[in-house]
This record gives C-alpha cells, structure tokens and sequence, in this order.
C-alpha cells in the first residue's frame, strides 16, 4: 500500500490507486498527501430525527415549509461492488435528499447537497440503492481530523489493499465557495493527485479542517448533535485494530 500513496504529498486528503481513486489522511511520505494541522472541533446543532417531518436544511431556517421524508427501495438486491460505466441518473427533480448510515457504533444522518454538487450525489445514491457502502469500514480515523471509508478492499482485500479500492469509475471535482469543511461532520470526496478521480471513498470530518477549501468536494453534512456522537465512536486508527463498519446505507427523500 505505501508505495501507492507516493504522488499524493502534494494535495490534502487524497486517495490513490491504480484507476481508481482512494481518499486518505496523511500518514507519511509514501503513503499519504498530507492534510495539514488539525482545528479545534465545534459543535453542530441538533435536528429533529429522521422519519418525522423537518425543516430543509439550507441556511438558517425562517418561516421553511417542512418535509416529510421516506425511504427509496434499493436497485439490487445483494451488494455490488464494481461498475463498468458511470453511474446511471439517480436524482428526482424537486427531491432533498439524505443519508442514514447505520454502523455498528450507531447511526449517522446526512444532508446530501444535491443541488450544489448533484454528480457527486448522484454517484453516492447510486451506490448506495445498490448496497454498495454494506460492510465496508472505516480504514482510517485520525482524531482530530476524519474518519475515511467508502473502500470495497475493506470488505474483501487484505489490509495492505486497503485505500486502494473504488468503484470501477471515477468523476470530477465540484468545489463551490459557499460549501467549506468547517466543522466536525462535514462529508467530502478523497481524491488522487488527479482533480477527476473523485470515485467511492469519503471521509467524515472529526473537527473544523479549512486546509482542505478548495481541494475537495462538499457534498452534504451530519445533521444533528446525536450523530456527532456516533461519529465520535468511530475506532480510529490508520486503521484500526478492530475497524467500524457500516452495516447499511439507506437514501432518504423529501418532495420539495
């Protein structure tokens, strides 16, 4: 795995691979980009829970028509873990969507910034409805930093794979100016040195990581301070002894 990560020194939280691309935290010269400093952590304040209607997620709420969200069934039956193509379009117009990632720690809920980064989305709920995420850890959780999953090597692969997985297709980058990693709970894209090689690994930031403006895909957010809780169970490690897994990904949508 370390020769691997030799091109990455350059960009903060990049994966490699050979084709496809892996997200990774800084672990040294051969093996990781380096991600910079950690920032002191905040708090994000909480939402209601899922399955009960709540109020969109865009900025501060005044005066917000509310939304009932549900689940969408998956598109396979059993986990696939390799494309040939890109993936299909999988976003409704109209639509917000959301994430409820259960892992064996506890549940996560994600607001998915569809509307800002709808390839990157699309590509996650793809993935997703096709049980994609299902049994895949955590391989590397930095305290203070991220928490990084999304490898199909962790499932299957020995652990000198791990990093190295994707989804069999890559895409590119959608940076905006108003989406910034600046807070614990934020969810981006890893990457290679190559700004169009964004695939299936992600990472959850564990504390404020401004370094990484810019340089990585916003696509969505923890919403409530309950989820920050299990997100702080996450076994760190790089990786760790006994990884935390994700048992499933669920997409949730609510009509605009």
């Amino acid at each position: 795995m370390r020769p691997l990560f030799a091109l990455c020194l350059a960009l903060p939280l990049a994966a490699c691979s050979g084709s496809t691309p892996a997200p990774v935290a800084p672990v040294d010269a051969s093996t990781a980009q380096d991600l910079g400093a950690p920032v002191d952590a905040t708090v994000a304040p909480d939402v209601p829970a899922r399955d009960v209607p709540v109020a969109r997620d865009r900025g501060v709420v005044v005066d917000v028509p509310t939304l009932t969200y549900r689940a969408l069934e998956a598109l396979s039956p059993v986990a696939i873990r390799r494309f040939d193509a890109a993936p299909e379009p999988a976003l409704m117009a109209g639509y917000d969507y959301r994430a409820l990632v259960e892992t064996d720690v506890g549940a996560i809920t994600l607001d998915l910034f569809e509307e800002a980064t709808p390839i990157t989305v699309n590509s996650f709920v793809w993935l997703a409805r096709h049980h994609f995420f299902d049994g895949i850890a955590f391989h590397r959780v930095i305290e203070g930093f991220v928490a990084q999953g999304g490898d199909p090597n962790t499932v299957d692969g020995g652990r000198a794979t791990w990093g190295r997985g994707g989804p069999g297709y890559s895409f590119g980058l959608e940076v905006t100016d108003a989406l910034r990693f600046d807070a614990p709970g934020v969810i981006g894209m890893a990457r290679s040195a190559s700004p169009t090689s964004n695939g299936s690994q992600f990472y959850l930031t564990l504390a404020p990581t401004p370094n990484l403006d810019g340089q990585y895909t916003v696509f969505g957010r923890v919403l409530g301070v309950a989820d920050l809780g299990v997100l702080d169970r996450v076994a760190r490690g790089e990786p760790p002894a006994t990884p935390t897994r994700i048992t499933s990904v669920t997409i949730l949508v609510g009509a605009r």
